[in-house]
């Protein structure tokens, strides 16, 4: 791209670039002067022949893979992840299974061209970083092409499209780990440190180590290039980031020996582009239909949900999930740390906290700050990532005076939430607490020998007993271990108390809970999962409630959506 820079401003060989520049910015002075400009620049480049990988036929040109299966193991499951150049190969022994990353080997001659292709290009790609990833893809193809033409115009199309593959994944992937980005399979990547291998948590076969591992040089320099890919910088000062990647996944990092004695690591938890609905939910059996139905009927009337539990218990995929059924028109803002809440929903402030850029905390935005100023924004519904400071009796302030407000917490029971919130650092006055309608506890278990994630009670608020000054609680749902499934406690105050502000008759809370539920049903039944057609056919509900359930009815749901998207 240099040398097509050079060329689309007609820099000769012995010409300096700031003399050109000044003639550049001289000529696109006046709009006439920078439209001739323009058409110049486009001629130029029209005349530039963008260069593109030759077709690979594996027939003629032969498989860029080899890979034979290790003695004394057995493989039991073979995949794409990049076809033709990466697939994954999960193989177990006696002891366990292994996830094996397969990639083209190179030869001696193809290693040494990759190596100085490589170098000729990095001054190149470094003054592109700023165009979008598929024209970074263009750029590298076509000065890689370029160089093995002008030097190694020898080489047989299946060398070609391995090393253009390693220089693709080397300069725009995330290097070795590039496969495991690519794997829809995986939910986790975790390195420990120097020459450990890297294991993954597989949708399919839960906790399984790879074959990939890093020495120390090369660890150091790819977790740097994970924190700048994310935005963020890491060194030695500030040697732990928590960072957000560019397709979504969350990061947390540490750089050399002074934090992590093991050596630099990282932690990826992957983020899933398609994201969790109520639909698909109810399928892994997290929630049932009932409580499904429950969750509509309370956001729809603003009543206030915290979602508890263990780390990846699916606090956030829960909160992310039933966000859902909140009212189109209304008003949300949300905050975290790092960006995991995804809503479909136009009038949404998305808020993310920001370290300091100084030793003295200048330039910091806190939980607390951003929860401030968005007090000040009349939001109708706060959605906060994770409570555990002082922003939490902001946040139960906020549930006080009238705000709905959702948000995870880190606690395994109802009674280790109360004890949170009401000790240091959070001290939630009592009273307060009554703001907060409904408590969910979450967990990760398992079931016949698969782990899965259940939600293990809804408990819902009911005031402060007037004697002992402690929250009164009822225990709605619970979930039984033993059938793998859930059960209704009793009544439900919460429902009891929309229906009085609602001015429903009994016959009328069944028939929208029951309406609810049908649909719903209906849904996890069909299939129609993805967020954007479970959102319209909430709004559709709330809108039209008699013209959904006839589509119900009559199967032509589906349609109606699609006809609505």
């Amino acid at each position: 791209m240099k040398g097509l820079t050079r060329d689309i401003m007609g820099i000769k060989e012995g010409e300096k670039l700031s003399d050109k520049l000044k003639e550049f910015f001289e000529e696109v002075k006046t709009p006439e002067g920078a439209k001739k400009k323009f058409e110049e620049i486009i001629r130029n480049l029209k005349d530039e022949e963008i260069r593109v990988l030759p077709p690979y036929d594996p027939e003629t040109c032969g498989p860029l893979l080899e890979y034979e299966i290790p003695a004394g193991f057995t493989e039991i499951e073979r995949y794409w992840v990049e076809e033709p150049y990466a697939f994954v190969s999960i193989i177990e022994n006696r002891e366990m299974k292994y996830y094996y990353v397969i990639e083209p080997t190179l030869t001696v001659y193809e290693k040494t061209v990759l190596e100085r292709v490589r170098n000729n290009l990095e001054d190149v790609l470094t003054q592109e970083d700023m165009i979008t990833g598929k024209e970074k893809d263009v750029v590298l193809i076509n000065r890689s092409m370029r160089l093995f033409d002008q030097y190694y115009s020898t080489l047989e199309v299946s060398s070609i499209h391995k090393i253009m593959y390693f220089l693709r994944r080397n300069f725009i992937g995330y290097e070795r780990i590039n496969p495991l980005i690519h794997d829809p399979n995986i939910e986790d990547i975790s390195c420990s440190g120097i020459e450990i291998p890297i294991y993954l948590y597989h949708r399919k076969h839960n906790n399984i180590v790879t074959n990939i591992h890093f020495g120390e040089k090369e660890l150091d320099s790819l977790v740097v290039k994970l924190c700048q890919r994310s935005g963020k910088h890491i060194s030695i000062g500030e040697p732990i980031v928590d960072a957000t990647l560019p397709d979504g996944s969350r990061i947390q990092a540490t750089l050399g020996k002074e934090v992590t004695t093991r050596g630099s690591s990282y932690t990826i938890r992957k983020f899933k582009g398609d994201p969790i609905t109520p639909v698909d939910l109810m399928r892994y059996g997290t929630c049932s239909v009932e409580m499904m139905a429950y969750y509509w009927i309370a956001i729809e009337n603003n009543i206030s949900v915290l979602f508890a539990g263990g780390t990846a218990s699916g606090k956030t995929s829960l909160m992310n999930a039933i966000s859902l059924f909140i009212p189109r028109l209304s008003k949300v803002v949300s905050i975290e740390d790092t960006r995991e809440i995804m809503l479909y929903h136009e009038n949404w402030i998305a808020g993310a906290t920001r370290k300091s850029f100084t030793v003295g905390g200048t330039g910091e935005v806190s939980m607390y700050e951003l929860l401030k100023a968005a007090l000040r924004q009349r939001p109708e519904y706060i959605l906060v990532g994770e409570v555990r400071g002082k922003e939490a009796l902001t946040l139960f302030q906020a549930m006080s005076t009238g705000h709905t407000t959702y948000s995870t917490m880190h606690a395994s029971d109802v009674q280790t939430v109360v004890n949170r919130l009401e000790n240091e650092p959070i001290n939630v006055p009592h009273v307060m607490m009554q703001a907060l309608g409904i408590i969910c506890i979450q967990m990760q278990t398992y079931v016949n020998e698969t782990r899965v994630r259940r939600t293990k009670t809804i408990v819902e608020i009911t005031g402060l007993d007037a004697r002992s000054g402690s929250l009164r609680i009822n225990e709605l749902y619970r979930w039984e271990p033993v059938h793998d499934n859930f059960k209704r406690a009793g009544d439900s105050y919460v429902l009891n108390e929309i229906m009085r502000a609602r001015g429903w008759s009994p016959d009328k809370l069944f028939i929208e809970f029951k309406n609810r539920e049908q649909i719903l049903a209906y849904m996890t039944a069909k299939q129609i999962r993805d967020y954007v057609s479970v959102s319209l056919i909430v709004h559709m509900y709330a809108t039209n409630p008699q013209l959904v359930m006839e589509a119900v009815g009559n199967d032509t749901l589906r349609d109606m959506v699609a006809h609505h998207s």
